[in-house]
């Protein structure tokens, strides 16, 4: 007998499982530093860390993307609860089988990840093919969620164990860590317990009969491979501010960043729920091209804001622009170009991984260049150290006035940072406003929709 798709419950599977990857996400940026001392590592060892939680990713969404159907989404979401479980386990009894077991699970969790976004995207398509930008929107406003909880609940247990008073025990901080990493397992055992009994359907694409090849050639359509670019500038302007927001806004605005970057992740979710009803108002071209300024507008302010108050006014605009880049773009993408199926998913959100993972380098780059401009020479000969900016030098400094121009000068190089990545997001409008005219001179946007069989379970 076969069962019907409850498409409601497996929906909510999917959010779970985005909610998991964005705990994931907030908990280990908080943490790095307590993992620092567990291991006794040195900054270039912490970025292995980094590196692994990366790397899977892109290798994995691109091996799932074409074969979703081959292996089946549901076995793929069931794969991923298995590899979260794992990963998270393993992170938590690192400290007693070692340091390699530690950048192992990272690596876990990084593949798992890229399994996840390689099956929801393709999967909410497929659920609800009349609304397919609204509903990925939705789903993607469990990123968002998760930053807040995530961010939140580090902040309660860094209160808890009183972390940021001086002469906190090495043992309070490795207990810390291991509590906050613990709660990440609770989504992931929500999604997994959802999963339980589901039959899961076919893609889209496979459901009408689109073949393999033909997946491919939609793939490599001008048009697609356009909007392939304009997703490498939204995830640098997505992930590389995200990834400096803390540093940039502690040494601009002089507050905690986890402040900053809870408030945006807030104002994220709002718009994403609600963006259903934006894009069937203003057209999902017209909804880019207004967050496309709204983000770049948004970083300018933020590169010219030193006090609290403008600092938080230009995070709103910056977050309400930057709030449906990302997933209405995917939405666009299945929409306009229906038979690029999950490999087409799939190869957009990769090139967001890769385009977002350059951004961070290339802003610390800009951030360290000006801050180094901005040094008097007598400062710059102590914390300059072969010709790099050194963090740990400027901790051996004592005198006020050296220590003030430092402050002053990482202010100036963190502004900077911000201002040169706000001409970013204006690139894709080389694209978007054409757009605009081109579906108006043809009677308005309209979503392309594949004839389809009736989704087989499986």
């Amino acid at each position: 007998m076969i069962h019907p798709v409850n498409r409601t419950r497996i929906f909510l599977a999917s959010c779970l499982a985005l909610v998991t990857m964005a705990l994931t996400f907030a908990v280990r940026c908080d943490i790095l530093s307590a993992l620092g001392l567990e291991f006794d590592l040195s900054h270039q060892r912490q970025g292995l860390i980094l590196a692994a939680a990366a790397w899977g990713y892109p290798m994995s969404i691109l091996v799932v993307g074409p074969f979703c159907d081959h292996f089946g989404m549901g076995r793929l979401l069931r794969i991923a609860f298995v590899g979260h479980v794992t990963g998270i386990l393993l992170t938590l009894a690192s400290p007693a089988l070692g340091f390699p077991v530690l950048l192992a699970a990272c690596f876990i969790l990084s593949l798992t990840e890229g399994v996840v976004e390689g099956v929801i995207n393709p999967l909410v398509a497929t659920l609800y093919p009349r609304d397919k930008t609204g509903r990925i929107n939705l789903l993607h406003a469990s990123w968002p969620l998760g930053l807040v909880v995530g961010g939140l609940f580090c902040v309660a247990v860094t209160a808890a164990f009183r972390l940021d008073v001086p002469g906190v025990t090495a043992a309070a901080i490795s207990l810390s860590w291991r509590v906050k990493f613990a709660l990440i397992l609770l989504p992931a055992l929500g999604y997994g317990f959802l999963l339980v009994g589901q039959p899961f359907p076919q893609t889209e694409r496979a459901a009408s009969g689109v073949s393999m090849g033909a997946m491919i050639r939609e793939t490599v359509h001008p048009g697609f491979l356009i909007l392939v670019v304009c997703m490498a500038f939204t995830a640098a302007t997505e992930m590389g501010p995200d990834a400096w927001l803390g540093s940039v806004m502690t040494d601009t605005v002089g507050m905690r960043g986890i402040t900053f970057l809870v408030y945006t992740a807030v104002i994220m979710f709002v718009f994403r729920i609600w963006a259903g009803a934006l894009v069937r108002r203003y057209s999902p071209f017209g909804v880019l091209t207004a967050s496309c300024l709204l983000a770049a507008g948004g970083l300018f302010w933020l590169s010219h804001a030193f006090t609290p108050a403008p600092a938080f006014a230009a995070a709103t605009v910056f977050a309400v622009g930057l709030s449906l880049l990302w997933p209405v773009l995917l939405g666009v993408a299945t929409e306009r170009f229906p038979k690029s199926g999950a490999l087409g998913l799939a190869l957009l959100s990769a090139t967001g991984a890769l385009g977002g993972g350059l951004a961070g380098p290339v802003m610390g780059t800009i951030y360290d260049r000006y801050t180094v401009r901005n040094l008097p020479p007598g400062v710059a000969s102590l914390v300059v150290v072969d010709g790099r900016y050194s963090p740990v030098a400027k901790e051996r400094l004592d005198a006020p006035a050296d220590l003030a121009a430092v402050r002053a000068a990482e202010r100036a190089g963190a502004s900077m940072s911000f201002r040169w990545v706000s001409v970013l997001p204006l690139f894709p409008l080389l694209v978007y406003v054409p757009l605009i005219f081109w579906h108006r001179s043809r009677g308005g946007y309209r979503p392309l929709r594949l004839s389809r069989a009736r989704p087989r379970p499986r």
